[in-house]
């Protein structure tokens, strides 16, 4: 069998996967869609240890209640519970999710809105289809396909998804001059040390956490890894924290560094996506 016939096959058994895939989506059969999904709500936090590992979280307790039979639960975060609890405070709603009928193998998920429809793998099975033909058509036809092929579809999703992001860095920054100062402070520095086992290199990360309350009163534990120029010995130091009166989550050190940041993605965005509109109009023109 030659190449063509490993791309037929090829096309053959992933179009398969995305059609099954899509199909179960449809039918309400993946498993994100029969998972039960219900709003937590953060009952107590804990500060978490000097030097332990950033990965396990802040401690906190939670209650929730399942949809189905209306009883109560009150867990922890111990263990793998789902994504990382790095932004606390009591009252916090979060999202509890878990297989039905089984509310003691709950997972945590910072959004406490409805799930997805579980379509992430058939759609990336599609991509690697049309990746497959676009490969073939530029082996069999030239290289002015795999520049069409790859950066037209790229330039036509820059363009149409360019004034969303207009708006979210306009909003952004609107956000950033409505943002509330308080003051904070470092209560403990977490560590990680990851060996790559192939060539032994050791590399250190450390994750500051900080504590600061709201203007209404609200005490918000939180990790904080950016805007601390020497986080090592960050321990103990006094910070302005500037935070969103609607959503302490989002909170910054630095207003005026993530200002310029928010800008210059802008402007990255902007010149990379004229770089691939270019280079999509140059394999059109040699076609």
């Amino acid at each position: 069998m030659d190449w063509h016939g490993y791309l037929v096959l090829w096309c053959g058994v992933l179009g398969t996967v995305a059609l099954v895939g899509y199909g179960r989506s449809l039918a309400g059969l993946t498993k994100a869609q029969r998972e039960v999904r219900a709003k937590g709500l953060i009952e107590r936090v804990g500060e978490p240890r000097h030097g332990s590992s950033p990965n396990d979280g802040i401690a906190v307790v939670v209650s929730f209640q399942d949809p189905s039979t209306g009883k109560e639960f009150t867990v922890t975060n111990d263990g793998e519970r789902g994504e990382r609890i790095g932004v606390a405070w009591v009252g916090r709603e979060i999202g509890v999710h878990y297989p039905r009928g089984r509310p003691h193998a709950y997972r945590f998920t910072g959004n406490p809105s409805e799930g997805g429809r579980g379509l992430g793998w058939p759609t990336f099975a599609v991509f690697l289809v049309y990746a497959a033909l676009v490969v073939a058509a530029a082996v069999d036809r030239g290289w002015p396909w795999a520049l069409l092929g790859f950066c037209g579809p790229w330039a036509l999703s820059g363009v149409y998804h360019l004034p969303g992001n207009v708006r979210d860095r306009n909003r952004r920054l609107d956000e950033l001059a409505a943002m509330a100062a308080v003051p904070g402070r470092v209560v403990a520095v977490l560590k990680s040390v990851s060996v790559d086992t192939d060539d032994g290199h050791t590399s250190t990360r450390l994750v500051p956490v900080i504590t600061f309350t709201t203007l209404d009163g609200t005490a918000v534990t939180a990790y904080c890894e950016s805007g601390l120029r020497n986080p090592a010995g960050s321990r103990g130091l006094d910070v302005t924290v500037h935070y969103d009166p609607g959503d302490p989550a989002v909170f910054v050190l630095d207003v005026e560094a993530e200002r310029r940041s928010w800008k210059r993605d802008m402007a990255a965005n902007v010149v990379g996506l004229l770089a691939v509109a270019a280079a999509a109009v140059v394999g059109l023109v040699a076609l």
